[in-house]
């Protein structure tokens, strides 16, 4: 329903006296308009780089996880044997490929203070060949995380694993300030445990598990930060970290000492 104006002859009417309004300050941390959020000051992790030589971790965007995915796809390890729990490298190559991608797509949703399972991209000489990863509960507090991590069936037996081991050791003992990382690998992987030990691990203990339908024995190492920092000098890279202040904010690090 539309309502007729008033008539022009209408009396006209004095308006009273307006009072001004008190002004407003301007709010101090709001962005101007139109400055653009760079993609680390929207996802910290975007731009987290940890390089020693031709290595490199970061963390992937979805044209490096298709990379990986595909990756993935053409083998992680031998038919024969499953270094999982989670037998994720069965199934056709797409399958496997998908379930990267939505495997990483979920752990976006578990970056959190509290609780983050963070893997990055390993990059050899610019190429994806695998992930590292780091998962915590309350690092904060007990400023301990654990580690995993695959590697590409093409890379295998190339040293690779021992320096990523190495980069993501750098990133939680050197950036993160952790006085203890742990991993695990089952009784007969040989190759993981002995990357472990290689570095300075320690045993700690085993779990039952079943993998596969069967049982199965996971030795558990543990490093502490004193065994980290009496590693031989041939395990002492050299290693560069960008991008750490933003993502100590991002998982509530920057002041937790």
């Amino acid at each position: 329903m539309t309502t007729d104006p008033a008539p022009t002859d209408a009396a006209p009417t004095t308006p009273a006296p307006s009072t001004p309004e008190p002004s407003t300050p301007a709010p101090t941390d709001v962005a101007p308009a139109g400055a653009a959020l760079t993609d680390a000051e929207i996802w910290p992790l975007t731009g987290l780089r940890v390089r020693s030589g031709d290595l490199e971790l970061r963390a992937p965007d979805d044209r490096t996880l298709l990379d990986l995915a595909r990756l993935a796809a053409q083998g992680v390890h031998p038919a024969d044997y499953m270094p999982f729990v989670v037998p994720w490298t069965r199934g056709t190559p797409a399958q496997v490929a998908r379930s990267v991608m939505t495997y990483q797509w979920g752990l976006r949703t578990r970056t959190t203070p509290d609780d983050w399972a963070i893997e990055l991209a390993v990059l050899h000489d610019g190429v994806p060949v695998g992930t590292q990863g780091m998962y915590a509960k309350g690092f904060a507090v007990t400023r301990s995380a654990e580690t995993g991590s695959w590697l590409g069936l093409a890379h295998h037996h190339r040293g690779i694993g021992t320096r990523m081991r190495l980069l993501i050791l750098h990133l939680l003992f050197e950036g993160f300030g952790a006085q203890h990382a742990t991993s695990s690998a089952f009784v007969d992987n040989p190759g993981s445990g002995g990357v472990s030990r290689k570095i300075g691990y320690r045993e700690n203990g085993v779990l039952h598990q079943a993998r596969e339908g069967q049982p199965v024995v996971s030795q558990q190492y543990v490093l502490d930060r004193a065994d980290w920092d009496a590693r031989p000098d041939h395990l002492r890279l050299d290693v560069t970290i960008d991008g750490l202040d933003p993502v100590l904010d991002q998982l509530g690090l920057a002041t937790a000492g």
